[in-house]
């Protein structure tokens, strides 16, 4: 038996009758918040690599098992008809790996995947190129996608240059809904300053999520050199800020 169906087997003696109570309590939805943290951890796992992946990638499969299991409890599925499912799905969106359709680069293979999705049987009742995209999605990767998708069918800037021109624009709408103390217009114009930063981040090829992600490590490591090198209740505006400007310039010497 392989590694994996012990894992399986060991999550249907977890489900059973005389198995562990925590477990056979579980349901899809409460099922739901520990795959959402599963996959985040997986995420900053994946920054690490080796042991740590290795543990977040198991914990994250385990969800899978986990959700499987019920479901074939239920009559609907196993966790093969899963594993088949998607298969066949790589097998179809891949025709040109095992089938005869010509494809030389990835965009070829892209256009090649998204006319094929259109044809599958659970994209068949979509009516719009938006259609899709779930309604759980973060909000800015729901940007992202949004964009992605309008962009498919032409509706795009030609270049990041309209996209930056946009960004001029809204800025000079929010500060003037700031003048106004327009609280209202001011929520709106601010979430499209951020649409239109995640437009540009989409046409310079940068994924905004992980840029974002990125500047929230930088903040965390530089505000805590600024924490280990002073009374920070005790300290000034202007004390914090030199300190914020050395731990700039250790990054560079670095």
């Amino acid at each position: 038996m392989s590694e994996f169906y012990k894992l399986v087997k060991i999550m249907k003696e977890l489900r059973a009758p005389n198995g562990c109570p925590w477990d056979r309590e579980q349901t899809l939805d409460s099922l739901k918040p520990y795959l959402l943290e599963e996959t985040y951890e997986t995420l900053e796992a994946m920054d690490i690599g080796g042991e740590e992946l290795k543990g977040e990638l198991g914990d994250l499969l385990l969800n899978i098992v986990f959700q499987a299991q019920i479901m074939e409890e239920k009559g609907e599925f196993t966790i093969d008809d899963v594993a088949k499912k998607i298969r066949e799905k790589l097998i179809r969106r891949h025709p040109h790996i095992f089938g005869d359709v010509v494809a030389t680069n990835s965009q070829e293979v892209r256009v090649n995947w998204n006319e094929i999705k259109k044809e599958e049987k659970e994209h068949r009742g979509r009516t719009s190129v938006l259609d899709g995209i779930p309604k759980v999605f973060p909000p800015l990767a729901k940007s992202y996608k949004l964009q992605q998708k309008a962009a498919s069918v032409g509706f795009d800037w030609e270049d990041e240059g309209g996209a930056f021109e946009k960004l001029e624009e809204e800025l000079i709408e929010m500060k003037e809904a700031y003048k106004k103390k327009d609280k209202v217009n001011l929520k709106e114009e601010l979430g499209d300053l951020i649409f239109t930063i995640v437009n540009i981040g989409r046409k310079l090829d940068i994924d905004i999520v992980d840029a974002l992600a990125g500047t929230n490590k930088k903040f965390d490591r530089r505000f805590r050199y600024v924490e280990s090198n002073c009374k920070i209740k005790e300290s000034s505006l202007d004390d914090m800020e030199k300190l914020w400007e050395e731990a700039k310039k250790e990054e560079k010497n670095k």
